[in-house]
């Protein structure tokens, strides 16, 4: 078996599952995966001006700017003007969004133990041994680009 190409062709099925388990089971909004992760670096690193964003995120400055508008209007992000310099803006995650992303981050976790729990023992751990290997390989992942 190929493993790096069954992992490949295995992670993006999987991810839409788990978020589309996630949103059927709490009637959540349909959030694109880029506008997650907006928020949950907003919400892990406080508030950031949309360069260090695109950076943080490795995407395009335009692609941060399409998302805060868009984001913006639905009252997910909130734009705040520095008090010392009227050109810099600052991103911050919204109580809606902070509340939004933690019903996600709630329901996906019982969706995904449900889930698990279907598994056989040896398949929960296998899964469980595995989890810190997803994490170094993440990592390695990340230091290459």
């Amino acid at each position: 078996m190929d493993t790096a190409a069954e992992l490949s062709r295995t992670l993006g099925p999987l991810r839409r599952a788990v978020l589309r388990a996630t949103r059927t089971a709490a009637n959540l909004p349909d959030l694109p995966e880029a506008q997650i992760e907006l928020l949950r670096t907003l919400i892990a690193e406080g508030p950031l001006n949309p360069r260090t964003v695109a950076a943080r995120l490795r995407i395009a400055p335009s692609t941060v700017s399409n998302l805060v508008k868009t984001m913006s209007a639905t009252g997910l992000i909130e734009r705040e003007t520095a008090p010392n310099d009227l050109r810099t803006v600052h991103l911050t995650a919204s109580a809606k969004a902070r509340d939004l992303l933690d019903r996600y981050d709630r329901t996906s976790t019982a969706t995904l133990a449900h889930s698990i729990g279907l598994l056989s023992a040896n398949e929960r751990n296998t899964l469980e041994a595995a989890l810190p290997i997803l994490g170094r390989l993440t990592e390695q992942l990340e230091v290459r680009n």
